[in-house]
């Protein structure tokens, strides 16, 4: 079956977004002798997935790197067992061939939902055949939305099936783009190259953004969310196409997949606002523990959510976004005149419509809040007496300087191609009404402060919050406040000395290593840990902390 190349396909997912508890309130004394490795280039790229070699005997496991804390159990989540033959026949029906044709499968990456196998035919065409881990959430809903999404932007995909077939496994065939993820090139991009991609993404940002939908949720073809059962979906003017069950991860999360919950469509943004929050008090009352505090200020954000509906209706039509934007997620290539182009965006997976008073922001890996000049979009430079730095001051100059960069064009350029994030984005409360929304739907892990401090803000910040009106229906004694505000300062320290423990050790989201460095890493995390008990003896922490050490396996079912 010949097929065009597009400019959305094959989506590869950077991490699989497990959630972990947070760490106990107390901070780690960290030795002198401890230090992170000095930075070599700026923003080092945190791969998505790796090539494989071509080996029968690996195709069913995970072998693109380990994990330094709950390695069996990241590795049972993402064994899968499939019929080889099985697959082969029908990717070769696909496009009207003999599986005779087939020359070549191999298992070419893995990322954080999905195993990706490279299949080649006589002729020399090529195709994606994958499959989905087992933990992969929300099963069916995930893979049948991400087609329909990809399909919509006009992406080529012909193919999606359920297990119930003789491949024994659900599985999407799509095309094989060329090309280079821009993680490979970022670290190696000078000014110029950085503002000309940039400019890029979002210029096809504001394209995706300038679609209305009728509703909130995740895109579905009809036929498919009639297979799935359950409420109705909206229909689009392109009728095979509908509104259907919101498919991002917090609200599907280990047993929240169980509940019989709301989930969309949203035919109001109030519906959307209050679907996760919705969610987690059932999974509380269904599977939890006496948990009133995150109960309680749950049902304080249900009471303020009708009044976080901003003034300007721009902010509340219903629109989707990426995902996860990011480096390891954009497919370039070097066009003849030597300039970049942006040729494909991956891992379509999750992706959600919401209004943007909500899913408006900088993309993680490509924004810089926690510096005071991105914070104050002053356009960056390198600082006046670099040349009489040392190498290494030079390279943390650089590193600085380029996140700077990439912020500052991100957002100019955001407000030259795409009012409507543009304005979301410069919302005065709109930080805030996003942290709301994003706290209240998150899975419980363990403590219900981030939410609290944000009811605290909303409430000190009202008529901001809400343009006026009707008074604010929640309140907080003094003393709480003083005394909520001095455990988030406690925490802020820890998740800094946790970011601290990260960088020092070397190890990625998840506590995920590559397989060559995975016994270096360990040793290193080992010695590290004998360090901080060691200095922790003198104030008599040590107990405390070898109980709550964050890099030792866990048993996530409480979470779950």
């Amino acid at each position: 079956m010949p097929c065009p190349r597009l400019i959305f396909s094959v989506p590869i997912s950077p991490s699989l977004r497990r959630y972990r508890p947070s760490l106990s309130l107390f901070s780690f004394p960290f030795p002198s002798s401890i230090s992170t490795p000095s930075p070599t280039t700026r923003s080092p790229p945190r791969r998505a997935f790796s090539i494989m070699a071509n080996s029968h005997h690996d195709l069913f496991d995970y072998t693109s790197g380990r994990w330094i804390y709950n390695d069996a159990l990241r590795h049972a989540e993402r064994r899968r067992v499939f019929n080889v033959d099985g697959l082969c026949q029908l990717a070769a029906e696909s496009v009207n061939r003999s599986p005779d044709d087939i020359v070549n499968f191999e298992k070419f990456a893995e990322g954080g939902f999905n195993r990706i196998f490279l299949i080649t035919l006589r002729g020399g065409f090529q195709m994606i055949a994958r499959i989905p881990y087992p933990v992969t959430v929300p099963n069916y809903h995930a893979v049948a939305s991400e087609v329909a999404t990809m399909s919509f932007l006009r992406s080529c995909i012909w193919l999606l099936a359920y297990p119930d077939n003789v491949a024994e496994t659900e599985f999407v065939f799509m095309e094989f783009v060329g090309g280079i993820k821009l993680s490979n090139v970022w670290p190696d991009f000078g000014e110029k190259e950085i503002i000309q991609v940039l400019r890029q993404i979002v210029e096809l940002e504001s394209k995706i953004m300038s679609i209305s939908f009728p509703a909130g949720g995740s895109l579905y073809y009809a036929k498919d969310l009639e297979k799935l059962g359950g409420r109705p979906g909206i229909p689009l003017a392109d009728e095979q196409f509908c509104v259907g069950p919101d498919v991002r991860l917090p609200l599907w999360f280990g047993r929240r997949s169980q509940l019989d919950v709301d989930r969309g469509p949203y035919e109001s943004v109030e519906a959307a606002l209050v679907s996760g929050a919705r969610k987690e008090l059932a999974y509380l009352e269904q599977f939890g523990q006496p948990l009133l505090p995150f109960q309680r200020n749950l049902n304080r954000y249900l009471l303020i959510a009708p009044s976080l509906v901003p003034r300007d209706p721009a902010l509340c039509h219903f629109r989707i976004r990426h995902p996860d934007l990011q480096q390891n997620n954009i497919i370039v290539s070097r066009s003849p005149d030597s300039k970049w182009r942006v040729v494909a965006l991956l891992d379509w997976q999750h992706a959600s419509i919401l209004p943007p008073l909500l899913s408006a922001g900088i993309p993680e890996r490509l924004q810089n809040y926690n510096d005071s000049i991105s914070q104050s979009m002053t356009r960056p430079s390198l600082p006046q007496n670099f040349e009489q730095l040392d190498k290494r001051e030079q390279s943390r100059a650089k590193e600085l300087y380029y996140d700077r960069l990439t912020h500052y064009h991100y957002v100019k350029h955001t407000e030259e191609h795409n009012d409507l994030h543009y304005a979301a984005l410069t919302d005065p409360v709109g930080m805030l009404r996003r942290r709301l929304f994003y706290h209240a739907s998150a899975p419980w892990e363990g403590e219900t402060l981030a939410l609290k401090v944000d009811l605290i803000e909303a409430t000190e910040n009202w008529e901001t919050l809400t343009g006026g009106g009707a008074s604010c229906p929640i309140s907080f004694d003094p003393k709480d406040v003083r005394e909520t505000m001095k455990l988030d300062e406690v925490q802020r320290g820890a998740d800094e000395a946790l970011e601290g423990l990260r960088n020092g050790i070397s190890f990625g989201p998840e506590g995920w290593v590559s397989s060559k460095d995975y016994e270096e890493v360990v040793a290193r995390s080992k010695l590290v840990k004998e360090q901080v008990l060691a200095a922790a003896e003198l104030g008599g922490e040590a107990a405390e902390i070898a109980v709550h050490w964050p890099l030792d396996d866990m048993d996530e079912e409480i979470y779950a």
